[in-house]
């Protein structure tokens, strides 16, 4: 029977481990990856906060359901204009941080 151990180190290492150091074309993919996911989840929530199907959101933003759709999945990212289009669609703001 294999001990189980909690020794878990920090993010970066096992983040170097799976992808790659920072700035490698690993890495950046890896990063690109969870930024489209983030961004499609946050987008998702906000379109069902709002009341929206993908169908009324796309719409609005001159775009077409299935695009919707592929953002909300983290498949593609939205130029800057849509992604600043179908923030303020959703009432959404981009706040700096403190």
């Amino acid at each position: 029977m294999q001990k189980n151990s909690n020794n878990i180190g920090n993010f970066d290492e096992v983040l170097n481990s799976l992808y790659g150091n920072p700035w490698t074309p690993q890495r950046e993919e890896f990063r690109r990856e969870a930024y489209a996911y983030c961004v499609g989840s946050i987008i998702h929530d906000a379109r069902k906060s709002e009341g929206l199907t993908q169908q009324e959101l796309a719409e609005k933003v001159g775009a077409k359901k299935s695009y919707i759709s592929r953002i909300e999945t983290g498949s593609v990212e939205p130029s800057a204009g849509l992604f600043l289009n179908i923030l303020n669609v959703l009432g959404l703001t981009i706040a700096r941080p403190l």
